[in-house]
């Protein structure tokens, strides 16, 4: 299987820098990066190796066909993103305790 590039959307992109911001702040310069760490992995994870293996839960609660979720190792974020023919879009990345319906419809 060929990998295909990630590429995400604006509202990924401020969730993984808010994120980022907060771990730096509350905890360390080191949870922050490896927070950052996590995140590369499960993007490539699904870029490299299984793509179609994210959660489809939320597909179906939400009625969003294609959408698939991943949760990030050692950390409460969940990657949502569609596999499209021609990469990964990832839609948001969200803490896992939110209200998950309401952020993605944001």
């Amino acid at each position: 299987m060929r990998s295909k590039v990630v590429v995400p959307r604006a509202l990924a992109v401020r969730d993984v820098e808010a994120a980022v911001e907060h771990y730096r702040d509350e905890a360390s310069e080191v949870v922050a990066l490896g927070f950052v760490e996590a995140l590369q992995n499960g993007y490539t994870h699904i870029s490299r190796h299984h793509p179609g293996s994210g959660s489809i839960r939320f597909s179906h609660e939400l009625n969003l066909p294609g959408l698939r979720s991943r949760l990030l190792r050692d950390y409460p974020y969940i990657i949502f993103y569609v596999e499209r023919e021609e990469c990964i879009d990832v839609w948001r990345a969200l803490h896992g305790q939110r209200d998950i319906p309401a952020w993605l419809r944001a």
